[in-house]
């Protein structure tokens, strides 16, 4: 299995709107597999393909109750709010506190080009969210305020000026 390199902010692939799919493939189970095995060597709980440099509709998610593979997936309904901290493997150490819904019901087609429809609540709800953002261009960095994002760019801005100090002149 090979294991795909993790695109990271702020790599512009993480911005782009990403096209449907069409028809499950050979193609695109391979790549459900890549991506699960990919997630999961990065211990992660989920994963869409705009983070490893694909623009597609394509998700896959496993909070251990069995992994989730779906092409276009789409919010049916939602009810309830829930907060909680999120981080994401695009953005290595940054944590947002984000309130989503808690239920959610997603469409989509999965590896055998069936329809399908997921209820999902709590952790597994966030995640299938967390993932269609990023089939949309959106980031958790995103749903910061405007003073939470000029901490963070001055934090990485003072990561940045730590790890090349010693080539000053």
């Amino acid at each position: 299995m090979e294991l795909l390199k993790i695109s990271t902010y702020p790599d512009s692939i993480l911005r782009k709107k990403c096209t449907s799919i069409e028809q499950i493939t050979d193609r695109e189970i391979k790549l459900f597999e890549e991506m699960l095995f990919t997630m999961r060597h990065f211990a992660g709980i989920g994963l869409a393909a705009p983070q490893i440099g694909i623009a597609k509709n394509l998700i896959v998610a496993d909070i251990g109750e069995g992994a989730i593979k779906l092409a276009n997936p789409t919010i049916l309904k939602t009810a309830g709010w829930d907060q909680l901290e999120e981080g994401c493997l695009s953005i290595p150490g940054v944590t947002v506190n984000i309130e989503r819904p808690f239920e959610i019901i997603v469409g989509g087609i999965n590896e055998n080009n069936q329809l399908m429809e997921i209820k999902a609540k709590g952790l597994l709800a966030r995640v299938l969210l967390h993932e269609i953002d990023h089939l949309k261009g959106r980031l958790i960095i995103d749903y910061l305020n405007l003073l939470e994002k000029f901490r963070l760019r001055l934090h990485k801005r003072r990561e940045v000026t730590k790890k090349y100090a010693h080539l000053r002149v």
